[in-house]
């Protein structure tokens, strides 16, 4: 059985990397979105549960889980602090992504949306990266649209994440979303691409 080809899907926060990912899953493919998968270990591993409330205080959860907010006003703007619930939060979220691949094998392609992909070293558990960039003026906006949260709020979350210059040096694909060209054409001709390269893989695979 040959080893999927997992790709990285990235971008700063308001690029559109939500946007891929449903095309990619109504085209049928799987994707990993690590915030949202981060989510639900935070509330259903006792372990991390344990972890979170010995760092940050028991008032971090109530009765519907993590206290997202409570936990927000406790980290923002306190790197030291972000950095220890990331110590926490990663590893889980790496092992939980290992069995979730593990699980789908027979697929060819896998993907997995991370907007921290670089930062958090899962840039690593990946062959090929995917970035969707747009101007900062357009993900500002789209970003206050969606969140409902002030235009300072959205560049202090910015702040935490690596430059877009730096990603584009170092992603595979690149997509820009902030031009008036549909997203479909864009990404069904990345796919091909990747298509491509797992089926090279695969013979190299056969030949060793």
């Amino acid at each position: 059985m040959h080893k999927p080809l997992i790709v990285g899907i990235t971008g700063g926060i308001g690029s559109g990397k939500s946007t891929l990912s449903r095309m990619l899953r109504a085209e049928g493919y799987s994707v990993y979105d690590t915030d949202l998968e981060a989510r639900r270990l935070q509330n259903e591993h006792s372990v991390m549960r344990r972890k979170l409330k010995d760092l940050f205080g028991k008032e971090i959860y109530d009765d519907q889980g993590l206290n997202r907010p409570a936990l927000g006003k406790i980290v923002f703007g306190k790197p030291e602090l972000l950095a220890k619930l990331s110590a926490v939060v990663h590893p889980f979220v790496r092992d939980d992504f290992e069995n979730w691949v593990t699980n789908r094998y027979p697929k060819k392609i896998l993907f997995i949306e991370s907007a921290i992909l670089y930062e958090s070293n899962f840039d690593k558990l990946v062959d090929k990266v995917i970035l969707i960039t747009a101007s900062e003026d357009i993900r500002i906006e789209r970003v206050v649209k969606r969140d409902g949260i002030s235009h300072e709020h959205v560049k202090a979350r910015m702040s935490h994440q690596i430059s877009e210059e730096k990603k584009l040096q170092m992603a595979d694909f690149i997509i820009h979303s902030d031009d008036n060209e549909p997203l479909e054409p864009k990404m069904k001709k990345i796919l091909a691409q990747l298509i491509e390269i797992r089926e090279k893989l695969k013979e190299k695979a056969a030949t060793d």
